[in-house]
């Protein structure tokens, strides 16, 4: 098997366990907190960045482990992935996640098919999209650049921070907020809502790269 097959592989496979975690937990969470909100936000947020360290930990060598369009364009704007194998990423890690969100209605014994009906809209959401992404882009790009071991860890405590502090229950990735929009349960997003979501998120990654080139640039040797 290919090297390029491998990375796939991993990207999707990472994807839709990633999804399959952020929606199980989310319907599991719900389940048990007995009507309490902060409680069943506070296990799906648990769960999330365990599975976070857990995947980035293992596909990270294999494909980089973006599980996210967002992540994905950043590093080809970098010159660390081509066009082409960028664009097959979009496509696996859509594909790997729909399927994630899939599986986990039937583990649940909810109906496969279904869409959200939770409205996720307004400038504060959007807003928090941006901060979310821009955050998690930054906390990437730093920990590569200053503490490449430490990137699981990073990437997981973000995102559980991330949670919490913003108004949008930090989402930051295209593919996820498409896929959310496929499930009506307590990490869903209404499939009309989405667009200004992904608008917002591909500009805090923007964002991040723009302010990352300055942040995190080789600086130059003694000798030069």
């Amino acid at each position: 098997m290919g090297q390029g097959t491998r990375r796939l592989i991993a990207e999707g496979l990472g994807s839709g366990l990633l999804f399959a975690c952020v929606v199980g937990s989310g319907i599991m969470a719900e389940a048990l907190a007995g009507g309490n909100v902060a409680i069943a936000l506070l296990g799906n947020t648990l769960a999330t960045g365990a599975i976070l360290y857990v995947l980035i930990t293992i596909f990270g060598p294999i494909s980089g482990a973006h599980f996210n369009p967002a992540v994905t364009l950043v590093m080809r704007l970098r010159g660390e992935i081509a066009t082409r194998e960028a664009l097959a990423f979009f496509v696996v890690q859509l594909a790997g996640g729909i399927i994630g969100v899939w599986l986990t209605h039937l583990m649940f014994d909810l109906p496969i098919l279904q869409y959200s009906t939770k409205a996720r809209a307004g400038i504060g959401n959007w807003t928090g999209e941006f901060v979310a992404t821009f955050g998690l882009l930054l906390t990437i790009l730093g920990a590569v650049r200053h503490r490449p071991d430490n990137v699981p860890a990073a990437v997981a405590l973000y995102i559980v921070a991330g949670y919490w502090f913003t108004s949008s229950t930090s989402f930051a990735n295209p593919a996820i907020a498409v896929a959310r929009s496929l499930s009506n349960s307590f990490a869903g997003i209404a499939p009309h809502d989405v667009p200004l979501f992904i608008v917002s998120q591909l500009a805090g990654a923007l964002a991040a790269y723009g302010v990352g080139r300055v942040l995190f640039a080789e600086e130059p040797s003694e000798a030069s």
